[in-house]
């Protein structure tokens, strides 16, 4: 009797760990869309790896593995499409992350993750014509970004303008949905201010000289210039700009924060330039996430979009879990307002967070994720809200300048003509 017992526990122990490497081997696949091959495109990827590992320590989505699927968007739109729809079709994805230029991420949405049903969330795309088609019914509810919208740094270069005393201001902007959505804020915003916009310049990719652009701009005689471009052609302008005596008072976006463009133009003519950005609040769960930042990768999370990174592929995924494996994006979308419901329990940003959200969720209960960006929340268009601040260069990086509540950056817009 003995050696039958033994036998029949070992045969029970057998079963039991067959049964957990059966869970260990299923997986979940989630794409991710992001312009790694840019310096600063990197290490947002790098963020959404590190919470999809977080999320697998914690036991995984719905008891499987997290495969993540990283495809370099090169911050082009055609790139971005192809391999989203590679993710789609081929992949077979429910859920992806991407990307980051707004003219790379609209192109994906409307034309693959909508036709497809794939939920879509994006931790940097900015412009307003998102949340326009998501007005129009065009996102389906599949549609979030953890990026507040080009408006807010539109009225923080109006506000930082305003402050240095210019009286006429020029834009140069990128020849893409981003770039002429915020040239077009921005201008309302430095007209609203009693700032003259002498002109809008669009700038187009890949052209091999910007002289005649520039020429143009410094035609208006302007006090300072506005950038709303990437580092990539942000360089070739500044450079051009510079060499035909343009002025060094610069109003740029947060897309220059790279230290590619600091470095070729040069900090001796970055003194006065000022950078603008969104922020995170000055909670605990911002200031747990830098510290946490920090001992994972070796060095503070001064790039763009790094805290919206994390909130975004915690949501995802928390969302996906409360789905289910084999859920669809409809059906991942529809668990968003639980992941992130003000009355849910709050959940922190590391991986006992993690677990203890998991199974509040799947026992049917709200959680509200306080994470890089505070407490998340959006509205009905896929939206959120965000204080800002300003920004400038360091020989070793970049430096707050100020930093500008949102109730701050509400009022101004309220206050503008």
């Amino acid at each position: 009797m003995k050696l039958n017992y033994i036998g029949f526990a070992a045969a029970a122990a057998l079963a039991i760990m067959a049964q957990s490497a059966a869970a260990q081997d299923c997986s979940v696949k989630v794409g991710i869309v992001l312009p790694t091959s840019i310096d600063w495109g990197k290490p947002i990827a790098e963020t959404a790896l590190w919470v999809a590992d977080m999320v697998n320590e914690a036991g995984g989505v719905d008891g499987c593995k997290v495969e993540t699927i990283l495809r370099d968007d090169q911050n082009d739109a055609k790139v971005g499409v192809d391999a989203a729809k590679a993710l789609v079709d081929l992949d077979k994805v429910q859920l992806l992350l991407g990307a980051v230029s707004s003219g790379v991420t609209i192109p994906i949405l409307t034309s693959v993750s909508v036709p497809a049903g794939t939920m879509q969330m994006s931790c940097c795309s900015s412009s307003t014509r998102l949340t326009a088609l998501a007005a129009d019914g065009q996102t389906k509810g599949l549609w979030f970004r953890t990026f507040a919208t080009s408006r807010v740094q539109a009225t923080v270069a109006a506000m930082v303008a305003k402050d240095a005393g210019y009286k006429k201001v020029t834009i140069l902007y990128k020849n893409d949905d981003w770039g002429q959505d915020l040239a077009k804020l921005a201008a309302a915003a430095f007209a609203g201010s009693g700032i003259e916009v002498a002109k809008q310049i669009a700038i187009t990719d890949a052209q091999p000289s910007y002289r005649a652009e520039v020429a143009e701009a410094l035609a208006t005689a302007p006090e300072a210039v506005y950038l709303a471009l990437y580092p990539k052609e942000g360089i070739s302008v500044v450079r051009e700009w510079l060499s035909l005596g343009g002025t060094t008072k610069m109003i740029g976006t947060n897309s220059l924060k790279s230290d590619e463009f600091r470095d070729t133009v040069g900090l001796q003519y970055l003194a006065d330039f000022v950078g603008t950005d969104t922020s995170t609040p000055r909670t605990d769960s911002a200031s747990g996430f830098k510290a946490a930042y920090e001992a994972k990768f070796g060095k503070p999370p001064s790039g763009p979009g790094l805290p919206n990174s994390f909130d975004a592929t915690a949501i995802s995924l928390l969302a996906y879990h409360a789905a289910g494996k084999g859920a669809t994006g409809a059906e991942i979308a529809a668990k968003v307002p639980m992941v992130t419901d003000p009355a849910g329990e709050k959940i922190s940003a590391d991986v006992e967070g993690i677990k203890k959200a998991m199974a509040l969720l799947k026992d049917g209960k709200p959680v509200s994720w306080q994470g890089g960006t505070g407490a998340v929340t959006f509205d009905q268009y896929g939206d959120v809200s965000a204080p800002a601040v300003s920004w400038g260069f360091t020989a070793t990086g970049i430096e707050e300048r100020k930093y500008i509540p949102l109730e701050e950056v509400t009022a101004f817009i309220a206050a503008l003509k």
